[in-house]
C-alpha cells in the first residue's frame, strides 16, 4: 500500500509502444522515444468507480485486490472512516459492489486469503495488527498484535507461503523518513513472529517468486525492488537490490508476480504500473488513458487466477476506481492479493 497523502497510511500507509492483445496494437507517436526504456505500453480501461473521497478523512485509497473462491474481487479502502465500507466485494462482471466488512477503527492496507484456513487476512497499518475474517465476512478476529523484536509494526502487505505462514512488509520508520522498515514472518497460528530483514526503506510490497525460493520486496522511499533468498527454514539466506525503478515523482508501492515470474510494480504518485522480468528487464508500462483526470496512484493489482485479465486499483481526488488490462501471463497466488 502507500502513503499518507495519498500514503503515512501505507504510505500512509504504499510505469513506448505496442499494446498487448485485447488492448489494441497502435503505436502512439509520443510513446516511441520512451519505448526502449519502458517496454510496451499497455492501456488499462476503466471498469467502475468504487469509492468517493471521504469527507471525514479527505481522501480515498483503494488497495489489496484479491479474488475469493466465490469469484468475487475483494478490495480494501485504506482511509474509509468508521461505519463506511472498509472491505468491498466487487462483481466485476456485473460491475456492482457491496460492503463486505466495516468497523470503527481499522486502516486496512492489504487483503489476502490464507491457503491454510481459507480466511481473509487484513493488515491494519495504523494499529499494528493483522486481523482475519471468515470467507463470508463474519467472525472478525485479531490474528496478531503487539511488538516484534521490541517494536510495533506498521504492517502493509502480506505474502503467504505454501503452509500458510505470513510474511509481512513492515513500513516502520516511514513517517520519520528513516530506514527502519522490516520484513516479519508470523507463524500461521500467530504464535511466533520474527524479523527476517531490517533497515529497509519503508518496506511496502512483498511477494514470493514463482517457486517460493525467495521474496520480492519494494522499498517505497528508495524506489527499488530487493530480493530476499530464503533458506530451508524460511529464514533469509541472502539479500540484494534487484531492480532500481525510475519512477520520477512516483514511488514503489505494492508488487505482484505472474506465472512467468514477471513483476508488476505499482506506482504511488502515478496511475501506472511498471512490469519487469525476473532478470530486471523493463517489459511494459501499464497506464490509464491520458484523459482520466484526478487519479494519482495505482496501488496494487490482482490477475485472475488461471487467466490473464488483471484488475488494478487506482485512486486520487476523483475517487477510487478499478481498471482492467491484459497481463503478460496468467495469474497465480502471488498475483492475487497482498
Amino acid at each position: 500500500m502507500r502513503r499518507l497523502p495519498i500514503r503515512p497510511f501505507a504510505v500512509l500507509a504504499a510505469t513506448g509502444a505496442l499494446l498487448l492483445t485485447g488492448c489494441g496494437t497502435e503505436t502512439a507517436p509520443g510513446d516511441r522515444e520512451a519505448s526502449a526504456a519502458t517496454g510496451r505500453t499497455v492501456r488499462a480501461h476503466e471498469v467502475m468507480q468504487l469509492t468517493k473521497v471521504h469527507e471525514e478523512t479527505g481522501m480515498t485509497l483503494l488497495e489489496g485486490p484479491v479474488f475469493g473462491e466465490d469469484g468475487g474481487l475483494y478490495v480494501v479502502d485504506v482511509t474509509a472512516p468508521a461505519g463506511e465500507p472498509k472491505v468491498l466485494r466487487v462483481d466485476v462482471g456485473r460491475k456492482t459492489s457491496r460492503t463486505f466488512h466495516t468497523d470503527g477503527r481499522g486502516s486496512y492496507t492489504s487483503a489476502q486469503f490464507s491457503p491454510y484456513d481459507g480466511r481473509l487476512y487484513l493488515t491494519d497499518y495504523s494499529h499494528g495488527e493483522v486481523v482475519s475474517l471468515a470467507p463470508d465476512g463474519s467472525d472478525p478476529l485479531t490474528f496478531f498484535s503487539g511488538e516484534v523484536d521490541g517494536s510495533r509494526m506498521n504492517p502493509d502487505d502480506i505474502a503467504f507461503d505454501r503452509d500458510g505462514n505470513l510474511y509481512v512488509s513492515d513500513s516502520r520508520g516511514l513517517s520519520e523518513g528513516k530506514a527502519q522498515g522490516r520484513v516479519v514472518r508470523i507463524d500461521r497460528d500467530g504464535g511466533n513472529a520474527v524479523v527476517l530483514a531490517k533497515n529497509l526503506a519503508a518496506t511496502n510490497g512483498v511477494s514470493f517468486d514463482v517457486d517460493y525460493r525467495g521474496l520480492w520486496i519494494s522499498e517505497l522511499t528508495e524506489n527499488r525492488i530487493s530480493y530476499l533468498r530464503l533458506d530451508e527454514k524460511g529464514g533469509v539466506a541472502s539479500r540484494h537490490t534487484a531492480v532500481r525503478v525510475n519512477g520520477g515523482i512516483a514511488q514503489t508501492d505494492s508488487i505482484a508476480v505472474d506465472a512467468d515470474g514477471n513483476l508488476y510494480q505499482a506506482l504511488h504518485g502515478r496511475p501506472a504500473m511498471a512490469v519487469y522480468s525476473q532478470n530486471g528487464e523493463r517489459l511494459a508500462t501499464v497506464g490509464i488513458p491520458a484523459g482520466a483526470e484526478g487519479l494519482e496512484s495505482a496501488t496494487n493489482v490482482a490477475i485472475t487466477p488461471g487467466g490473464t485479465k488483471a484488475y488494478m486499483t487506482v485512486s486520487g481526488p476523483a475517487g477510487g476506481y478499478l481498471y482492467t488490462f491484459d497481463a503478460l501471463a496468467e495469474g497465480i497466488r502471488q498475483s492475487n492479493g497482498g
